[in-house]
Parts: structure tokens; C-alpha cells; sequence
């Protein structure tokens, strides 16, 4: 039985020291690192239905290891039949020992349950060295079953850093065991 060690673990022993002999930083604050992970579900039909509001939260809830909270309108739509305050989908901000599990079970569990999984894209950075990552659906998860999910929603999963490019978040996630299309290990 082998037992993996965890992600914050393998950041401070291992990629801290590769990050700083390839971009040579000189100041170890300089090192890029995880800032926070942000789960998102926006559902549109929660505006209607108050029931489905509740359970994307309480299935984001499970997903995040802690409280959803649910997300409201800001403005008012009448295209969509939306008035301010209503709910229109939930989410969960990830920090310290939370985000390095989550971003573990991401990579380790959720990731390569999806079908014909190839990798995925290494052009969703935000140009700040922020990535996004979108879901089609939350039945990926291990703690969501078939049978709770009344509603099949994506979610978005946003990871931020403290890179300054988009080069140097590729390379920390890539070296955190993010399966970028392309980039071998």
C-alpha cells in the first residue's frame, strides 16, 4: 500500500525549488503558489424554483468539504424573467488545506472519470495566471450519486494564484499534476 503525500507537501519540497531554478526568482515570496480555488453552479431555473437553489447548494456544499453559499441576482432582467435578490446558483471559496484536497481529488479522481479524457485545455488563463475549468456536470464527483442529482448542472472551477503570467501558473499547476493537453510530465 503506497501512500501519496499531499499536495501542500509536494509544493514545498518539490515544486517551490523547480519553479525557482526555472524562472530564477530570487526571493522566495516571489514563488508562485495557490491563492484559493472557487467552485461556481449557476442554474437560472433556481429563480423559478426555490427547491433547486437548495439542493445545488447542499451538492456544492458536499463537493467543497464546506458551506455553499447561495449566489442572488444583481440586476433585474426582464428578458429572463429575472428580478433582483432572486437565486441564480451557488459557490464555495477554497483556501489552506481545503483547496490542496480539492485540487488533489480534481486532479486524482474527478478529472479522469470524464469520458475520453485527453487532458485538459492549457489556454484557459485569464492573463493574470488565473485558470478556469469548466464541468458539464457534478455527478463527476464521488460524493455526489445519481440518485440525488434532480437537475444535471456544470460548474466552473477557478484556480488562483499568485503567478504574475500565465506561463508561470501553467508551469506550478503543471508540476502540481494538472493533465495539460500536450505537456508531459
Amino acid at each position: 500500500m503506497t501512500v501519496t503525500k499531499s499536495l501542500r507537501t509536494k509544493y514545498n519540497e518539490e515544486v517551490k525549488s523547480a519553479l525557482k531554478e526555472k524562472f530564477g526568482y530570487k526571493n522566495e515570496h516571489e514563488i508562485p503558489k495557490l491563492h484559493k480555488i472557487v467552485l461556481n453552479m449557476g442554474v437560472g431555473e433556481a429563480s423559478h424554483n426555490s427547491k433547486i437553489a437548495e439542493s445545488i447548494e447542499a451538492q456544492l456544499t458536499k463537493i467543497a468539504g464546506q458551506k455553499a453559499v447561495i449566489t442572488k441576482a444583481k440586476k433585474s432582467i426582464a428578458t429572463y424573467k429575472l428580478r433582483e435578490g432572486m437565486p441564480v446558483g451557488a459557490m464555495a471559496t477554497l483556501r489552506g488545506e481545503r483547496m490542496y484536497d480539492f485540487l488533489q481529488k480534481l486532479i486524482c479522481v474527478v478529472l479522469p472519470r470524464i469520458r475520453d479524457f485527453r487532458g485538459i485545455s492549457p489556454k484557459s488563463f485569464d492573463g493574470r495566471g488565473n485558470y478556469t475549468l469548466g464541468l458539464k456536470e457534478q455527478a463527476l464527483f464521488p460524493e455526489i450519486t445519481y440518485e440525488e442529482v434532480d437537475l444535471v448542472k456544470g460548474m466552473n472551477i477557478s484556480i488562483i494564484t499568485t503567478a504574475k503570467t500565465d506561463d508561470e501558473a501553467r508551469e506550478l499547476l503543471h508540476l502540481l499534476g494538472m493533465p495539460f493537453k500536450g505537456m508531459k510530465k
